[in-house]
């Protein structure tokens, strides 16, 4: 990635700004921008998010905030209401008061003498997301927004749920926000205030996966903030970016075919990062990309962006299974429009011996998978820069019910969601099945490609769910996640069904038993020819950025996974290890940031209320002889009634204990 330095705009910082909000709260904010601004006013760029500019984003935002800055955009990085260095106390994620605020931060920024009006959001995941639900409220200064790795659907396509199973992520993401809460604002900008600030955070935020357990359906809680349920409400340009190593790249697609406003798509091979330096690679010039947005948009410049295609995906070729990838080969491509009247549907069949072009005489077969198929199945939302991502699915085919293709006589190439159909029964109320795409090397080894999981009671609807009739057959259809892949000649594809994919989602109430009928189910790829305007489809400029932050590290960042077998009682557990390493930023008179945090998924193979998740996660803060501390802890385990949470929070000033707390809840299975 290449440093720019030198820009068209000479720039300044303006650091801890605060925005009063009507009910006397003060958000805090980092605002770069022209030097000139004030006598030339400029378009704003806002940020809005709960991860502390301080400290937690502060890396990526020097990369990304000066160069717009530079460009002749005023970029405003606002922590939230309880966040960061802001006042208040921050109850959940997505809420109107988030909303709310949102409204008088872009009011406010409006009616600075540096600002000309105009108005535009960027985000990546929870900021992905609130632009695009802030953009559904309309603010008239709100003319445009980049959303990046974001979702229009809480409940089926978040950190909740998958096909109305439980993610683990879940519960694991709760922990991240339960420990977040936890950490201060600087003492420094909030005068002797900052404990009283602090305190307040510690005793209200609560304990979000309390809430996220008790709603187990598509409810008005998910519904809340899905922008999906009136995709019109938003009038102005949306860019959707994803990638496909992500957990969020299938809303591009529905974005792109639901939004009236207009909208412009990009998915590259990107795991859970911005695309100027996301892995796996190639990265791309998307700060200068998001540039030509800004000036089309904000600045009225005909520069023929909204000329170009609609969507560019990075079309994947075959690569070995790897739980990391630096590059994934392939090429763009482009569609006019999504949907793209150019795909077609082509289908295989799910017979006795594999899969078909043909449907044969129907069969059946069975699956009842061990609790603990899954766990090459890597994380659901990868970050890219550890071994996080599904590893080679040979381990996972003995407890799976495969169906294997004939080596392909071409390259077969898919862009958009595979959908499976299939009639399969259970002898239990409650199951779930989970199917993975994969493609199966000439060497043997076998890549995952995509996946989707279905809540069997879930069959149709997540807002009512209904218990299965054990023995009683049914139709289901599962869309998994949406490719950009091509399947190459001699290669084969598999189709692999289970009845469990930990620690994924979390096990069904009971082992179950799945009864598959063959000849009647088939899968049917979204496949597109390949076009002679293919190879002319001019690349993507290499990264820029700002100049990389200035500070010190003081100890590595660290990540450790492995999975043992208790070799006499059988069960497996996974551990995961992040040290985030410790830093101290320069720009803050030796504040300095200490954060680690673990995880322990335990199951064992025949009994699915084993499932045991518990996560420890350890804050430090400090500056010279001042230091605060804190460590959540949160353990969830189920019976086949009833999950059960405990958490306990510890909070330090110095040697002090300054807050503890403790919950227990038991919270009634719905159908989960």
């Amino acid at each position: 990635m290449r440093t720019v330095t030198e820009f068209p705009r000479e720039t300044r910082v303006i650091d801890n700004v605060w925005i009063p909000l009507s009910d006397g709260i003060r958000l805090s904010a980092r605002i770069w921008l022209p030097k000139d601004a004030e006598s030339d006013p400029v378009p704003a760029i806002l940020e809005y998010l709960p991860y502390r500019y301080q400290d937690g984003t502060a890396a990526r935002d020097a990369l990304t905030h000066p160069y717009f800055a530079g460009h002749g955009y005023a970029s405003v990085r606002v922590d939230m209401r309880g966040a960061g260095n802001s006042e208040g106390v921050l109850l959940g994620e997505y809420l109107k008061q988030e909303q709310d605020d949102a409204l008088e931060v872009i009011d406010w920024i409006a009616s600075q003498a540096w600002c000309s009006g105009n108005i535009g959001m960027i985000g990546i995941s929870w900021g992905g997301f609130n632009g695009l639900q802030i953009a559904a409220r309309r603010p008239e200064p709100l003319k445009a927004i980049v959303t990046i790795c974001s979702t229009d659907d809480r409940y089926a396509d978040d950190i909740h749920y998958m096909g109305g199973s439980m993610l683990l992520d879940n519960i694991a993401w709760s922990t991240y926000m339960f420990s977040i809460n936890t950490t201060p604002p600087d003492p420094r900008l909030h005068g002797n205030r900052w404990h009283d600030v602090w305190l307040d955070r510690l005793k209200g935020s609560g304990l979000w996966v309390a809430d996220w357990l008790r709603h187990q359906h598509r409810d008005e809680f998910y519904k809340h903030g899905s922008v999906c349920e009136c995709p019109d409400d938003i009038e102005c340009a949306v860019y959707a970016v994803g990638g496909w190593a992500d957990g969020y790249s299938n809303a591009v697609f529905r974005l792109l075919s639901d939004l009236t406003a207009p909208c412009k798509g990009l998915v590259g091979p990107w795991a859970h990062k911005y695309p100027h330096f996301a892995g796996p690679g190639p990265a791309i010039g998307f700060l200068q990309e998001c540039v030509r947005w800004w000036d089309h948009w904000l600045k009225g410049k005909d520069n023929g962006i909204m000329e170009e295609s609609q969507l560019r995906c990075w079309m994947q070729d075959p690569v070995p299974p790897r739980s990391h990838y630096a590059h994934r080969p392939g090429r763009w491509v482009a569609k006019d429009s999504w949907p793209s009247p150019r795909i077609e549907d082509h289908r295989l069949y799910l017979n006795r011996h594999g899969l078909g072009d043909t449907s044969e005489d129907t069969g059946c077969l069975t699956i009842s998978s061990p609790e603990t198929i899954g766990l090459a199945g890597g994380v659901w939302c990868p970050h890219g820069e550890i071994a996080d991502q599904a590893s080679d699915q040979r381990r996972e085919a003995g407890g799976s019910l495969n169906f294997d293709s004939e080596p392909l006589a071409v390259d077969l190439e898919c862009l958009g969601a595979p959908v499976v159909d299939i009639e399969v029964s259970s002898d239990r109320e409650n199951a779930q099945l989970a199917i993975c795409l994969n493609e199966i090397l000439s060497d043997g080894a076998v890549t995952r490609i995509s996946y989707g999981i279905l809540n069997l009671t879930h069959r149709d609807s997540h807002e009512v769910p209904a218990a299965l009739d054990p023995g009683t057959v049914f139709r289901v259809r599962i869309q998994l996640n949406e490719i950009g892949h091509r399947f190459a000649a001699g290669n084969r594809i598999r189709l692999s069904l289970s009845s469990a994919y930990w620690p994924t989602v979390w096990p069904s109430p009971e082992k179950t038993t799945l009864s598959v009928l063959t000849g009647s189910g088939s899968l049917t790829l979204p496949v597109r020819p390949r076009r002679e305007s293919d190879d002319v489809l001019p690349d993507f400029p290499p990264p820029e950025a700002a100049t990389p932050l200035d500070c010190i590290v003081l100890r590595d960042p660290g990540f450790e996974w492995t999975v043992t077998e208790d070799m006499e009682s059988g069960t497996v557990v996974v551990r995961q290890w992040f040290d985030e390493g410790a830093i101290t930023y320069c720009d803050h008179d030796g504040w300095t940031v200490d954060s680690t945090h673990e995880e322990h998924f335990t199951i064992h193979p025949d009994d699915p209320n084993s499932a045991r998740c518990e996560i420890v996660w350890t804050e430090q803060f400090s500056r010279g002889v001042w230091e605060m501390s804190s460590k959540t802890r949160t353990v969830v385990t189920s019976t086949p009634a009833e999950f059960h949470l405990e958490a306990r929070l510890e909070a330090w000033l110095g040697d002090m204990p300054a807050h503890r707390q403790e919950w227990r809840e038991s919270i009634p299975r719905r159908g989960v």
